[in-house]
């Protein structure tokens, strides 16, 4: 029988990281929805994507971007809480 329900993905553990810079608002609103819509003792790394040439390059136009531990974006600056939600729920 097929199975009909998309399966989890499997993400790596560890933190959430945020790539940012000082003085970024996209930055710090998406910071704001992705506390609220993580799960309670998630940790969230904050990183200066141009403290890294290779962050910087790949990410550098795109910033804010929420990344798990294995570098897959899950989030980007105009993402709605909800949309959060449901990825965080979905990389377990």
């Amino acid at each position: 029988m097929a199975d009909w329900f998309p399966r989890r993905r499997s993400a790596p553990s560890g933190p959430l990281v945020l790539l940012s810079r000082p003085g970024c608002h996209l930055c710090d609103e998406l910071l704001a929805r992705v506390r609220r819509a993580a799960p309670d003792g998630t940790v969230v790394e904050i990183v200066d994507v141009d403290s890294d040439e290779s962050l910087s390059v790949r990410f550098g136009n795109q910033i804010p971007v929420l990344l798990d531990a294995g570098g897959n974006v899950l989030a980007k600056a105009k993402d709605e809480e909800w949309r959060i939600r449901a990825r965080l729920r979905w990389r377990v």
